[in-house]
């Protein structure tokens, strides 16, 4: 039953960033702050392994025009990224600086620019270049390192 729940408040979560970018409290999905914190580290361990997932692919010669949804996923998460930040979720074990609340705009910008990316790694996947997927996978991983000296605590 939890996880039906968890499931349920994932796809609503990211309905409510615009609540998340005003630092609202916790958005009406029923979710206690410690389910969303764990729902959004799940979420970037998945990201995590795609994204190396889709390098090690590239690597081995795969068409990268098969790695265009993964690509577009990872865009998506991005892109959703900050409506997982409510107030109230800075909790001890998020590795989350306060910093993501206090300088809620530049958060908001390093999520956006991670996004921007993902999505131009997506179109590069669309391509077909392999050399252009490859730099821009590069690209992403500059910006997501970016927000992660920022806004993640060791």
């Amino acid at each position: 039953m939890k996880q039906t729940s968890l499931i349920a408040a994932l796809i609503a979560i990211p309905l409510t960033a615009a609540a998340a970018q005003t630092q609202t409290p916790a958005p009406p999905t029923g979710l206690t702050p410690e389910q969303i914190v764990a729902a959004r580290q799940s979420a970037y361990i998945l990201s995590r392994g795609s994204f190396v997932a889709m390098k090690a692919a590239a690597d081995a010669g795969a068409d990268v025009k098969q790695l265009a949804v993964p690509a577009r996923s990872l865009a998506r998460w991005a892109r959703t990224l900050p409506s997982l930040f409510p107030a109230g979720t800075n909790l001890p074990n998020s590795h989350a600086r306060p910093e993501i609340w206090s300088d809620r705009a530049g958060f908001e910008a390093r999520a956006a620019a991670y996004a921007d990316a993902a999505r131009l790694l997506a179109e590069a996947a669309d391509t077909g270049d392999r050399a252009a997927f490859l730099s821009q996978w590069n690209a992403v991983r500059g910006t997501c390192g970016a927000c992660h000296d920022s806004y993640k605590s060791d």
